[in-house]
């Protein structure tokens, strides 16, 4: 294998539950990394496995590590699929991050489910996975992770700015790269979209018709999270503990969309510099949320880019594709000045077929 040159397969699966991520990438070193994604593809889930994910929080040890198995078995039917669909024949690595069922760093804890040493074998190939228990166990938050390939694949960009289930970003400050959880998103926007049977609001048009109501937006601008120091991060529960109890004594749907879209543009502007000179990378489903990008963008002189779309929507998958060759590498490729981890670490583990 040629050590600056590695052909993989990322997989990626967020909360906001659309669907698996997985992208064949080239990766060349020569002084810096380069990448050429080949082929991507979001497999989406079956309403049965939608309903199973968001109630998995919910379950027990037992219901859990079944769970954990059938998911495995899920992955390597998705990812066999996927090679075989694109004549893609024995691949470096596969590099998966699992789907996150519970998240709580304050706790010591956090898991990702599909991450078995059972993967490579369905697979027949090697797996790069679980990424996220070693940096807790060294005192991080797991998360997030990208920020090392915001820093090295897409270091151009003063801000990298990803908006899916949840709005993370990161920048260099200080010297350091620092990056962090923002606010919660499309874990909002889609619950409340569900309410009137859409999937999500596409566009944000819907919440464009609404109206703010002021009320809720002074509550959820007191939520303390937003007053924490980084490293932070969020999590399903949060929103189920902080956000969705906050709707129950408000207006329409509509309105609910329009006062929580502005509150999440409002809490992502104010955490750039507002310089002209200044850019920032938006990736993620919340990239095609015209009114959402647009609130962005209204509030803030930082200059929004939206990339190609296979990078909107791939990035993730992207990233943890090149995070599995930092570990195959032997190289670093968690921060601890993002995740407030003990120290910089190779995290990840590596299965054989």
């Amino acid at each position: 294998m040629n050590k600056n040159n590695y052909n993989v397969v990322g997989v990626m699966s967020g909360t906001s539950l659309d669907g698996i991520d997985v992208a064949y990438v080239n990766f060349t070193f020569s002084e810096t990394w380069s990448y050429q994604i080949t082929a991507a593809e979001t497999i989406p889930y079956t309403q049965n496995w939608q309903k199973i994910l968001s109630e998995a929080v919910n379950f027990d040890e037992h219901k859990l590590r079944k769970l954990d198995r059938d998911y495995t078995h899920l992955l390597g039917k998705v990812i066999s699929e996927f090679l075989v669909k694109n004549d893609i024949f024995d691949p470096h690595a596969v590099c998966s991050h699992g789907h996150t069922i519970k998240h709580e760093p304050e706790n010591g804890f956090t898991l990702q489910i599909g991450n078995q040493p059972e993967l490579a074998k369905l697979l027949n190939c090697k797996v790069v996975c679980d990424f996220r228990v070693q940096d807790v166990q060294l005192g991080g938050q797991g998360a997030p992770l990208v920020p090392v390939g915001d820093e090295l694949l897409f270091g151009k960009y003063d801000y990298c700015l990803n908006i899916g289930g949840f709005a993370n970003i990161s920048t260099i400050n200080g010297g350091k790269r620092l990056a962090y959880d923002i606010c919660a998103v499309n874990t909002v926007l889609n619950v409340l979209s569900q309410h009137i049977n859409l999937p999500y609001d596409k566009d944000g048009e819907v919440a464009a018709s609404g109206k703010v109501i002021p009320g809720l937006r002074e509550e959820l601008e007191k939520i303390p999270f937003y007053g924490l120091r980084p490293p932070k991060s969020l999590g399903i529960e949060w929103v189920q503990k902080h956000i969705f109890p906050l709707f129950q004594k408000y207006g329409s749907i509509p309105d609910l969309l329009r006062t929580y879209t502005e509150h999440a543009a409002e809490m992502i502007a104010n955490e750039f510099r507002n310089s002209s000179e200044e850019k920032v990378l938006v990736t993620g489903g919340g990239a095609f949320n015209q009114f959402l990008i647009a609130e962005i963008q209204k509030r803030t002189k930082t200059e929004v880019v939206i990339p190609p779309a296979d990078v909107v929507n791939f990035k993730e998958a992207l990233i943890f594709a090149f995070l599995g060759v930092l570990k195959l590498r032997g190289e670093n490729n968690v921060l601890s000045s993002v995740t407030g981890a003990s120290k910089d670490h190779s995290s990840g583990k590596i299965f054989n077929a």
